[in-house]
């Protein structure tokens, strides 16, 4: 059995972190090398790095700031942000990550990914599937930085990324970014039941119980950004917590 995980997300904008609130809003949080140094001793399974700049979309940049990360942490890095081509793959593999975190390209040129996906594996690419809630509570997939709407159904999506070869998803909610209020479990749960690739669930962890509920509705990883980034919590402290509810985690280091 996969052992579930808990990743620390972190939001690249030029050469600071910042943290967003429905991808808006947002706030600085830090150095992008000293905060992962934190996260990699605190026991923390993987680091989620997506450059948010939405001017810059160059991998040059991104790919500097992996380099000098994957000399400093001990994690696995999933990177993302402005991934276009198989050369901006392979430059930000080169640099030290160990996946790419694709969400744009996976609409507008899935061709591309199952090419980087033919040179480096399923496993070297997770889809990342952001989304939104109407007044009505109905559902829209977006692109681009939450910027532009994906005229598919969730299942249809679903299908393609299958196909395509995707390894796994990052399910993120927009509505729920930054709020602490919880994950979207009725999400989650309908994903779920559609798929079974893994998934990682990301936006409105606040405290550890959102975390143990994501766990409990069938997340095989917990991405979080506030939850790390405000208040005195931390991976150690998480998975302290969830040990006591049985979740069965990656060992401590």
């Amino acid at each position: 059995m996969l052992k579930k995980r808990i990743i620390p997300i972190e939001l690249l904008y030029g050469d600071r972190l910042l943290k967003s609130v429905n991808f808006s809003n947002f706030r600085d949080v830090g150095h992008p090398v000293k905060s992962s140094q934190v996260y990699s001793n605190q026991d923390a399974d993987e680091l989620i790095i997506l450059n948010i700049d939405r001017q810059n979309r160059s991998v040059v940049s991104l790919s500097s700031y992996v380099k000098q990360i994957a000399t400093e942490c001990f994690v696995p890095l999933s990177v993302g942000g402005g991934i276009s081509t198989v050369e901006d793959a392979r430059l930000l593999f080169d640099s030290g990550a160990d996946k790419l975190v694709i969400n744009s390209l996976l609409v507008h040129n899935p061709t591309i990914v199952r090419r980087i996906i033919d040179l480096y594996g399923s496993q070297s690419v997770v889809a990342s599937v952001d989304f939104v809630r109407n007044s009505h509570d109905a559902v829209a997939i977006v692109s681009n930085c939450g910027t532009n709407p994906v005229h598919r159904l969730l299942e249809d999506f679903l299908v393609e990324l299958e196909h395509i070869g995707i390894g796994e998803i990052m399910l993120q909610s927009i509505s729920r970014d930054g709020t602490m209020q919880g994950y979207d479990i009725a999400m989650l749960n309908s994903i779920r039941s559609k798929t079974n690739l893994p998934i990682i669930i990301a936006g409105g962890a606040g405290d550890f119980v959102h975390l143990l509920d994501a766990f409990n509705s069938g997340a095989d990883a917990v991405a979080c950004g506030s939850l790390f980034n405000f208040g005195d919590n931390n991976p150690l402290r998480a998975k302290a917590y969830l040990r006591n509810y049985d979740v069965q985690l990656k060992r401590i280091k």
